[in-house]
């Protein structure tokens, strides 16, 4: 049986099918792209997919770091009577 572990299991075998409108100038650009870089207009959708939210978890991450510095540690006893207290 074909499976995730089988390696003649593909990275598209989940994939999902889904129709696109482009305006003629994105499409003109799109095929352009596709010529220069010899590959499909899927896969350079999926490319560009994968960048966009490869860009969106990085940037993500950026604004989360060091979002805690300068504050003072939390005690996690205390904060566990304070939350518990509310269950009386």
């Amino acid at each position: 049986m074909i499976g995730p572990s089988d390696p003649a299991s593909s990275c598209y075998d989940d994939a999902m099918r889904t129709i696109i409108d482009l305006p003629p100038a994105q499409l003109d650009a799109l095929d352009a792209w596709c010529r220069r870089e010899g590959i499909s207009r899927a896969e350079a959708i999926r490319r560009a997919v994968a960048a966009t939210v490869g860009q969106q978890t990085t940037a993500a991450r950026a604004a989360a770091f060091g979002l805690w510095r300068g504050r003072r540690r939390p005690d996690g006893l205390a904060y566990q009577r304070r939350i518990r207290r509310e269950w009386r």
